[in-house]
């Protein structure tokens, strides 16, 4: 994406199209706390983290191959920005969350914790890109975290003693939060400079290094059962968590994230919560409560309105 490019006024249906593409690729992050949870039964979060970024590095390298003459010119700004997307957002940040699931004795509170993440977003875009809010994005913001605190924990108080706020996963999660809300602004440096495509294979790629040199150091077994039936069910959930939250959402996100800002693209991101709950309820059969109905139509009512702002400026 050169500057030429970014100068000309971007078409409405695109400039509308790019958010709800971030809608969607946010969206399916959803299911993808359902593949750690079953594998941290047997693998640590480092070897998880691994070999999932093994298989998209098989899927990434011929992408990043196509692309590979956009690593020309590349300012140490983007250098930064790239490996605060991979080491920072792909590697640790995907580990502190793996391992709070896995200690997590509360799974709300993790999931609670993930949806502090555009406040440090919001932060970092505006002093990084220095970017304009939308029209009444306080009121939107408010609107859209109540929205996300009603599907979590519906009417009740999320912790009754301070302590339980503070325990190890709770922690882990906020440090996840923190990686990701910034990866937002550095993914929306790298589409300015480069295409998504190559952008998503970047980030996948660096990480890798790092994560073997975590894996080794962090002297962890390898606890693989000798069952041939579980060995084909660890090998299905880590290809289907790579490839589908992992590989084909980024892509959508960051052919989004052309045309949207960091600060709206992070309350995009707030589809997540919904599909967890719709995971939650098709595969453990939890019925959405009238609480959690609310947050659906809360998040749901700001994502429409920021559309709309989105599609009216263009």
């Amino acid at each position: 994406m050169n500057s030429i490019n970014q100068a000309l006024p971007m078409p409405k249906q695109r400039v509308k199209s790019g958010f709800w593409l971030v809608v969607i690729g946010a969206a399916l992050w959803g299911v993808d706390p359902i593949f750690r949870i079953m594998l941290s039964k047997y693998l640590s979060s480092s070897q998880i983290v691994l070999l999932e970024h093994i298989i998209l590095f098989l899927f990434s390298a011929p992408i990043l191959w196509k692309h590979r003459t956009e690593l020309r010119g590349l300012k140490a700004r983007h250098v930064g920005a790239l490996l605060f997307l991979s080491w920072g957002g792909s590697a640790i940040a995907t580990i502190l969350f793996t391992q709070a699931l896995a200690s997590a004795t509360n799974y709300n509170s993790v999931l609670l914790l993930q949806k502090l993440q555009p406040i440090f977003a919001i932060l970092l875009a505006r002093l990084l890109l220095k970017e304009s809010f939308p029209k009444k994005f306080g009121g939107l913001l408010v609107l859209a975290l109540l929205g996300t605190y009603f599907l979590t924990f519906g009417f009740s108080v999320p912790f009754g003693h301070m302590n339980e706020f503070a325990q190890t996963a709770s922690l882990l999660s906020l440090g996840a939060a923190v990686l990701w809300g910034g990866s937002t602004v550095m993914g929306r440096i790298m589409v300015g400079k480069m295409e998504y495509e190559a952008v998503t294979s970047l980030r996948f790629i660096l990480a890798l290094p790092l994560l073997i040199v975590i894996s080794m150091t962090s002297h962890a077994s390898w606890n693989i059962p000798s069952d041939a039936g579980v060995i084909g069910g660890i090998t299905i959930n880590i290809v289907l968590q790579a490839v589908l939250p992992g590989l084909f959402s980024l892509l959508l996100y960051y052919k989004g994230l052309i045309t949207t800002k960091a600060s709206v693209a992070t309350l995009a991101e707030l589809s997540f919560p919904m599909v967890s709950v719709l995971m939650n309820w098709a595969l453990y059969h939890e019925v959405i409560k009238l609480p959690q109905l609310i947050g659906f139509m809360l998040i749901w009512i700001v994502l429409f309105l920021i559309s709309r702002q989105q599609s009216a400026k263009a």
